[in-house]
């Protein structure tokens, strides 16, 4: 299990990564308009946000590009913000903390601004205001407070705070839970997944074992489904073995290769051992060894099971010419991991199902009925 102090690296990660978020702990694939400063003055740049994250910094609101460009200081903020305007709150939060935008790097002034717009119970400020006390940042390390923001974030409608919140139980040392405790990480993953796809897959997963709520296939293949198509690399894992099994969907053998081929260019592990081994068998999918010994090879160098056996098997059946290019084409390979898949590495660990997986025994028999 993870301990605390292995979240608060994770969350600082997060908190980096997402600074046109101010530091939400989202985890939604959108695109939108970014908004910074350039001595003093605002520019827009559309264009597909670079992290995953909801809430994209915009200090005005839509823009029409062909409108002129609006100038506003740092002083103009500071005004507003301290007659009470909650959105440049959070911007100037987010621009002491990270010391862009014209502001050096403050964070006392940071958690200042931050915790104005927490007392106007603002679900972005309340998140980021954990985030700050998970971490020690401009402060002491205080969990029980961090959480206690993090619990009201979620109150008030962060969806990216419930996710934070049902992780951080699901990760802790505590083996013994009591039905509410239990029935509480249900109802945190539950809010979450509403619009949050790293939840969606959560909650999807959770369909899939029968984990708190009873087991439905046809539900966990429409969420696990989300994420996959987020380019989540262990989404598409699983959803490749439920098109494979006829899992909560048709059997669908040519989708379940695709979403193989997927994760494996991403450099997931299981998913490349599965698709080497449909590739050589050729009973599902059309034969093809010498990519299948391509496969094998690479995932030999993780130190997959059996993958360097098969590797060898598969070697004597290739003419030497064929052998020659898929050890090249093995060599040549980088996975591509998709900006999603990053960030739950970077997040949450390499397995978001474990959390559940490492939990499933100590919950058996607890369920919360939702449709």
């Amino acid at each position: 299990m993870r301990s605390k102090l292995f979240f608060a690296l994770l969350i600082l990660i997060v908190l980096y990564s997402n600074a046109r978020a101010q530091i939400d702990l989202g985890v939604e694939d959108i695109s939108g308009s970014v908004v910074g400063y350039q001595d003093g003055t605002q520019d827009i740049d559309n264009k597909e946000n670079s992290t995953i994250i909801d809430n994209t910094l915009n200090l005005f609101g839509k823009t029409n590009e062909e409108k002129d460009k609006k100038t506003i200081t740092l002083d103009d903020i500071k005004a507003k913000a301290d007659a009470g305007d909650v959105q440049s709150q959070l911007d100037l939060g987010y621009m002491f903390l990270y010391g862009e935008n014209g502001a050096n790097v403050d964070y006392k002034q940071a958690i200042y601004y931050y915790e104005l717009a927490a007392q106007n119970k603002n679900a972005v400020a309340l998140n980021n205001m954990g985030s700050l006390y998970f971490n020690g940042i401009g402060t002491e390390v205080n969990y029980p407070k961090a959480i206690k923001y993090f619990e009201e974030a979620a109150k008030f409608g962060s969806n990216d705070a419930a996710l934070n919140l049902a992780v951080i139980y699901l990760g802790n040392d505590k083996k013994h839970r009591t039905t509410e405790e239990w029935n509480n990480i249900h109802d945190l993953l539950h809010q979450a997944q509403k619009t949050n796809y790293l939840a969606k897959y959560l909650y999807g997963y959770a369909y899939y074992l029968g984990f708190l709520v009873e087991k439905d296939y046809v539900k966990a293949f429409s969420l696990i489904k989300e994420a996959a198509d987020n380019q989540y690399d262990e989404a598409q894992y699983i959803l490749a073995d439920m098109y494979i099994t006829g899992t909560g969907t048709t059997k669908n053998y040519a989708q379940a290769v695709n979403y193989l081929r997927a994760a494996t260019h991403q450099g997931h592990i299981g998913a490349m051992m599965k698709l080497a081994q449909i590739l050589e068998e050729g009973k599902i999918y059309t034969q093809n060894i010498m990519n299948a010994h391509i496969l094998y090879n690479i995932a030999s160098v993780s130190g997959a099971e059996g993958a360097a056996e098969k590797r060898d098997e598969i070697e004597k059946l290739l003419k030497i010419e064929n052998l020659l290019a898929a050890q090249a084409s093995a060599e040549n390979f980088k996975p591509e991991p998709s900006k999603n898949t990053n960030f739950v590495k970077q997040t949450f660990g390499n397995s978001l199902k474990a959390y559940i997986d490492t939990n499933i025994e100590s919950a058996n028999g607890i369920v919360e009925n939702f449709n």
